[in-house]
């Protein structure tokens, strides 16, 4: 009988001792199972990305640099040798350019160079430019003096100034200043800077949007279409004379 209680009181330490061991090791999976995961925890904070720098801004200086010198290395051709200095051209061939909205000018010379735009000498000349580049031809541009015009035609005065300011009821024809400003400052990134421009530019663009061979202003295509050539050389005459 004593040998049996010995054997019983040996037989319960040894389960004690082995409940302490698996308590003992549960503690100590534990503890390791909490450090593998500390580093987990931390990892986005470490691994977390810098933000994106953005784009490069625009430089106007180096716009002036490519606008009136070109870039021989590239093959870029001076603006300058048909858009006059500071954008300021001699003839209606080639559009005044000084003062217009940096986002516009942007856009047209993407345009030319995608080929949505259509413009044999125009589309050759983007052709070479990088975004960059037409970025910051077109921040030295905004920044010239605005170009100064008169309207030259006094028999369609009165009815270029009736399309700009009131449109065309008649046709649903609208206000050109509605969108253009009532001096044709334009609004900028959203529609062009009119004032000034060369009477025979803005009535080839004018027929260009209503013919078709222009096709990169959706709403002016639309406007163009419902126009007369009396009505659309009145209305450009009349641009001419803003300021």
């Amino acid at each position: 009988m004593r040998q049996t209680s010995q054997i019983s009181k040996f037989t319960s330490l040894r389960a004690g001792f082995a409940a302490l061991s698996i308590f003992a090791l549960i503690g100590i999976s534990g503890v390791a199972i909490a450090n593998d995961a500390a580093p987990v925890a931390a990892a986005p904070a470490a691994e977390a990305k810098p933000a994106v720098p953005g784009k490069p801004k625009a430089d106007p200086a180096a716009g002036e640099a490519l606008y009136s010198n070109g870039d021989a290395s590239r093959g870029v051709t001076a603006c300058l040798t048909c858009h006059g200095p500071k954008g300021q051209s001699a003839t209606a061939t080639w559009p005044k350019l000084s003062a217009q909205h940096a986002a516009y000018t942007t856009k047209q010379l993407k345009n030319f160079k995608e080929g949505t735009r259509a413009n044999p000498v125009m589309m050759g000349m983007a052709a070479t430019l990088t975004e960059q580049d037409m970025q910051n031809i077109s921040a030295f541009l905004v920044k010239q003096p605005v170009s100064q015009g008169v309207a030259q035609n006094k028999d369609t005065i009165e009815l270029g100034q009736s399309i700009y300011r009131g449109g065309i009821a008649a046709k649903g024809v609208p206000a050109c200043a509605a969108c253009h400003s009532p001096n044709g400052a334009g609004i900028p990134a959203q529609y062009p800077r009119l004032g000034g421009q060369w009477a025979d530019y803005s009535y080839a663009q004018l027929v260009a949007f209503s013919n078709g061979t222009r096709k990169n202003g959706p709403m002016m295509t639309t406007i163009a279409t419902k126009m007369s050539d009396q009505e659309m050389k009145a209305v450009s005459d009349y641009i001419a004379g803003l300021h």
